[in-house]
C-alpha cells in the first residue's frame, strides 16, 4: 500500500452497504480514495467461508479490511488471513454501537478499555507487514471525551498504529439504536482537530456527517484524512471530481455511458458466478441524484432488478430513462 499520508480521502466501512459490489462501483468514480470493507468479525474470518467473506476484485485496490473483535490472538490471526488475501490495510473497529457488537464485547464499547485496544493493535502489528489502523468514536455514554479519546489515541499509537480515524461523535450504548447513533449526539469536529494538534506527526482522519467535497477540503485544513460515509453511498455523484479536488489529479469528464457499460459487464460476470444483478444495482440507485430522470432510474433499478432472471440489461434500460443532458458531467 502507498504511504499512508496519501490517503486523504476514504469511504467509510458501512454494514450491509460497502460490500465488494459497492466498492467496485465506487472505484469507478474515484481512483484514489481508500475503500473499506464492511466490518468482518475475527471469528468469522478464522472459521467462516473466507472467499465469500473476504473475496474482492483487484480493481477495488486500494482496499482495507475492517475487523471486529477484542481478542488480540484472534485479531492477529484474522489480520494474517486478510493480508494473505491481498488487503492493503487492517482496521480495527472501535466505533460500532450495535447490540450485536456489544454482546461480543467489541466495537464502541472498547472505548472503555484502551489498554485492550492497544494490545489488539500490538498483536496485529506483530502479525502483518501492512498498515494497521483503528476507527473509533469520541467516547461512549458518560465518558469525558477529552480523556477517553486521548486514552485510545495514546494507546494505539504507542502500540504502533499507522492511523486513527475518528467518528466525531460519542456513541450511546444505552437508549439509542445504531441508526440514532449516526445522528445523536451532536458532532464535535473541534475535538478531532485538537487531537490532531496534540499528535502533529500522527495520521488523524475525521468521519461523521461530511456531505460534500467542499466540506472535505475544509476539514483537510485541520486533519490528515476525511472519511465519507452516507454521502458517498446515497449520493455517489459526490465522489465525481474527488481525485481532482482532493488529490490534484487532472480533471476528467464523467462518461456515464462508459460507467454503465462497465457496471453491466461486472454484473454479467457476477451473474455468471451465480449471483443476481440486484446485488450490484442496489448500490447504484443514488446515481444521478438531483438530475432529470433520477427518479425513474431509481424506480427501474428497484423494481426490475429484483425480478427473477433479471440481467445487466436492467442497467441500460434504467440509463435510457435518464435525461441525455445528464449523460456526462465534468469531474
Amino acid at each position: 500500500m502507498s504511504n499512508y499520508k496519501d490517503f486523504k480521502l476514504a469511504i467509510a466501512p458501512m454494514m450491509d452497504w460497502t460490500d465488494r459490489h459497492c466498492r467496485f462501483f465506487h472505484r469507478q468514480l474515484t481512483r484514489r480514495a481508500l475503500l473499506y470493507t464492511e466490518m468482518v468479525v475475527a471469528d468469522a474470518v478464522i472459521h467462516g467461508e473466507r472467499n465469500r467473506l473476504l473475496g474482492f476484485d483487484a480493481a477495488e485496490q486500494p482496499v482495507a479490511l475492517q475487523l471486529g473483535g477484542s481478542d488480540p490472538a484472534k485479531l492477529a490471526e484474522a489480520a494474517r488471513v486478510g493480508e494473505a488475501f491481498g488487503y492493503g490495510e487492517i482496521n480495527l473497529n472501535v466505533g460500532c454501537p450495535s447490540d450485536r457488537v456489544q454482546s461480543g464485547t467489541f466495537g464502541a464499547c472498547l472505548m472503555r478499555t484502551p489498554d485492550l485496544v492497544s494490545a489488539c493493535v500490538a498483536a496485529m502489528k506483530a502479525a502483518v507487514a501492512i498498515p494497521v489502523t483503528v476507527k473509533c468514536r469520541l467516547g461512549v455514554d458518560e465518558q469525558d471525551i477529552e480523556v477517553a479519546l486521548d486514552a485510545v489515541a495514546d494507546g494505539v499509537f504507542t502500540a504502533g498504529a499507522d492511523a486513527l480515524w475518528v467518528h466525531a461523535r460519542k456513541a450511546w450504548l444505552e437508549g439509542l439504536s445504531p441508526k440514532e447513533n449516526r445522528d445523536i449526539p451532536p458532532l464535535d469536529y473541534d475535538r478531532v482537530y485538537r487531537l490532531k494538534q496534540k499528535n502533529p506527526n500522527r495520521f488523524i482522519g475525521i468521519n461523521g456527517g461530511i456531505a460534500t467535497l467542499d466540506e472535505a477540503v475544509e476539514h483537510l485544513g485541520h486533519v490528515d484524512g476525511v472519511m465519507l460515509g452516507r454521502a458517498a453511498y446515497h449520493t455517489p455523484d459526490t465522489l465525481i471530481g474527488a481525485d481532482e479536488r482532493i488529490y490534484g489529479a487532472a480533471a476528467v469528464e464523467m462518461d456515464y455511458g462508459a460507467l454503465i457499460a462497465t457496471m453491466a459487464d461486472y454484473a454479467a460476470r457476477h451473474i455468471a458466478n451465480g449471483g443476481r444483478v440486484s446485488h450490484v444495482t442496489r448500490h447504484m440507485t443514488g446515481l444521478f441524484h438531483g438530475l432529470p430522470g433520477a427518479r425513474r432510474w431509481r424506480q427501474i433499478l428497484s423494481t426490475e432488478a429484483s425480478k427473477p432472471g433479471a440481467g445487466p440489461e436492467v442497467l441500460f434500460d434504467a440509463f435510457a430513462a435518464v435525461s441525455p443532458g445528464a449523460h456526462s458531467r465534468a469531474a
